[in-house]
């Protein structure tokens, strides 16, 4: 070895212990870590931005949370993420932490030494558990101090609507000139006064008022309010006639006529007596349970529009009972209580199911069915030609006469308001143009009852075709059935044509002509103040007089309804007991037949209920509506007032909204 050897052989040593003694004397790199929540959606975004920034040298480690973290500022449910990132040295520290703070990522503290991490394990668990303890005790007080406000929250509630309402009142009160009164100015019953009198006495003794309260009655030209006293009968009716118009003070109220007139009218159309009698029955239920339904106060329309109305439909039941017995029509079957008048031959086939009657053949004419209908038209083939004339000529008397009756209430009105020139103009003309073309009608229906019997039915007159050849003078001596029923029937008739004719111009000239020459105004309110001319005074009364004069014509043929319907409903209800009990009873005699009629008879009496009953009802109640408000209430009711509403704790109570 030579001396240049050995010296780059120490050189090489030389350099090595240096570099080693520098490796040796540098600071050892720590490895750090951050631990953390974000949100699920943001976890891809935010693992790509630390790849870029730290250049892969971070690495992520992440487990999603299973159940949602609800929000503690808006509530809502948020899905987060776990995570913990691993790098080295601060400067990876610094990039970190600021990514996570642009991300909104919740960084917590978790110590290094594995000890301190299970202390604060443990410490969190405690927290946790005195946290639930604490909420736990919280939602026990919280839900005893809500039972026993539940207990008083009744009492509450209607402490704080008679305040508000007291103060609501107080709040319409006036002060007098020295400011010490309340000055109030209201509408009272006469009946009650007496009473509203006592009971301001004992509120100012109770109350220690030094000034006693005064009740002054006053005059004013203001129409006052109508107050129509009911009871539970008969509130039902008169909100059928306050959902037409409430009445005009002191004007003729129809309620106490429709408790009668209502029922009837519907029974006429719906005619059957075994339906009636359910009606009744439901409505008799309603009635004896009424007090546990008034303490329930249900929130469903259609079960409270039917209870308000009980006393209505068992009063429906009622007359349709009388009507359907009257008809001898229960469930599309006849019932022979008396036995039939009519006799049939003794060479008459018995296998033949249907007979088309002849009461010259057939009727016994000494001894008449007692009560009704002969129950021998239910197998008669001509029954329906038989009820048809004789359901629409009952009709059109039925109608008559409720137009009639609700002219003469018109009168009333008049005498009541002093409008004595109406009595003279409207309601005289009025009755004689109804009854020389109506009422003559009705009188030629009962006299061809009486006057035509069988044997002359064949050239008994057409009424309707009398009631046209009246108006256009004609009478004709062929053929038989246009010949005069009497002897002077040419004078007469056009003897009410004339008249007929004569109430027209004297319904719409004589008014307007005299408070024209008269007065020169026309009074349309109680103070007076708007005149008009000749014009307008012609142009109201004509309206007035071409509505009453066609409406009579058109309310007559509206009464028609009552015979449509009660041909109707008797059909169907016979459609659907041939069509589905018919077919049932005829498989008795086998052995389907006793299952197949329990059934059978379960689909019918559905049926009979929903169709029948409810939906036939129903039809037959708007018919009778329409009847009272356009045919009967136009004659004499107006309906422009407006409901007294008096200051009631018990509707505010009960949350009537006009109270």
């Amino acid at each position: 070895m030579t001396v240049a050897q050995e010296t780059h052989q120490v050189d090489t040593l030389d350099h090595t212990n240096l570099v080693a003694n520098e490796v040796s004397t540098a600071a050892p790199t720590q490895h750090g870590f951050v631990t953390g929540v974000i949100l699920r959606e943001r976890i891809v975004g935010f693992e790509m931005m630390l790849w870029r920034v730290c250049r892969g040298k971070v690495f992520l480690k992440q487990a999603e949370i299973d159940t949602a973290i609800e929000d503690p500022i808006t509530g809502a449910k948020l899905n987060k993420v776990v995570f913990m990132l691993f790098f080295q040295g601060d400067q990876l520290k610094g990039r970190v932490k600021k990514i996570c703070d642009g991300f909104h990522a919740t960084l917590y503290p978790c110590p290094e030494s594995y000890e301190e991490r299970e202390n604060m394990l443990k410490g969190v668990k405690t927290r946790l558990e005195d946290l639930n303890q604490v909420l736990n005790q919280t939602q026990d007080h919280r839900h005893r101090l809500l039972a026993n406000a539940a207990k008083s929250i009744k009492v509450w509630l209607i402490k704080v609507r008679k305040v508000k309402a007291i103060y609501h009142t107080m709040n319409l009160f006036n002060q007098d000139v020295t400011k010490e009164c309340l000055i109030a100015e209201c509408w009272c019953s006469l009946k009650h006064m007496s009473e509203v009198q006592q009971a301001l006495r004992d509120a100012s003794e109770e109350s220690g008022s030094s000034v006693p309260s005064i009740v002054n009655r006053m005059e004013t030209k203001e129409a006052p309010p109508t107050y129509n006293i009911v009871n539970k009968f008969t509130s039902g009716f008169q909100n059928i006639v306050d959902a037409y118009g409430v009445a005009t003070y002191t004007e003729v109220n129809p309620a106490p006529y429709t408790i009668i007139t209502f029922p009837f009218i519907f029974a006429i159309m719906f005619g059957d007596a075994g339906h009636g009698l359910l009606m009744a029955i439901f409505a008799f239920w309603m009635i004896i349970k009424e007090k546990q339904f008034m303490a329930k106060k249900g929130d469903n329309e259609i079960w409270n529009t039917m209870f308000g109305g009980r006393y209505i439909i068992f009063l429906m039941g009622l007359f349709s009972m009388y009507t359907g017995m009257i008809y001898n029509d229960c469930f599309a079957k006849s019932i022979n209580i008396f036995g039939s008048s009519w006799k049939l031959p003794t060479d008459f086939p018995r296998d033949q199911k249907t007979i088309l009657l002849n009461p010259v053949t057939y009727y016994n004419i000494s001894t008449p069915y007692p009560f009704g209908i002969d129950p021998i038209w239910q197998t008669a083939s001509n029954k329906i030609l038989f009820l048809n004339s004789y359901k629409m000529k009952l009709s059109v008397i039925i109608g008559v006469c409720q137009m009639l009756f609700g002219v003469i209430l018109s009168i009333w009105n008049h005498i009541h308001f002093r409008r004595y020139m109406n009595i003279l103009c409207e309601f005289i003309p009025q009755i004689l143009f109804l009854l020389s073309i109506f009422g003559y009608l009705v009188l030629m229906i009962i006299l061809k009852w009486i006057w035509y019997d069988a044997t002359r039915s064949g050239c008994a007159p057409s009424l309707l075709i009398s009631l046209i050849n009246m108006f256009l003078m004609k009478y004709p001596d062929d053929p038989c059935y246009l010949v005069v029923m009497y002897k002077t029937q040419e004078p007469v008739q056009k003897f009410l044509v004339a008249l007929a004719f004569i109430c027209i111009p004297w319904m719409l000239l004589i008014k307007p002509i005299s408070q024209h020459m008269g007065k020169h105004r026309y009074q349309v309110t109680s103070d007076g103040h708007e005149e008009e001319g000749f014009g307008d005074l012609f142009i109201h009364q004509a309206i007035h007089t071409i509505e009453y004069c066609l409406g009579s014509i058109s309310h007559t043929a509206s009464y028609l309804r009552l015979w449509a319907l009660s041909l109707a409903h008797a059909q169907l209800s016979e459609v659907l007991w041939t069509m589905v009990m018919k077919n049932a009873f005829s498989l008795l005699p086998s052995y389907y037949g006793c299952v197949s009629v329990y059934i059978v008879f379960a689909a019918w009496a559905g049926l009979t209920i929903s169709i029948l009953l409810v939906m036939e009802g129903l039809s037959a109640f708007l018919h009778a509506l329409r009847l009272h408000w356009v045919e009967f209430q136009s004659k004499f009711y107006e309906g422009q007032g407006y409901a007294f509403v008096p200051f009631s704790f018990k509707a505010i109570v009960e949350g009537n909204p006009d109270a």
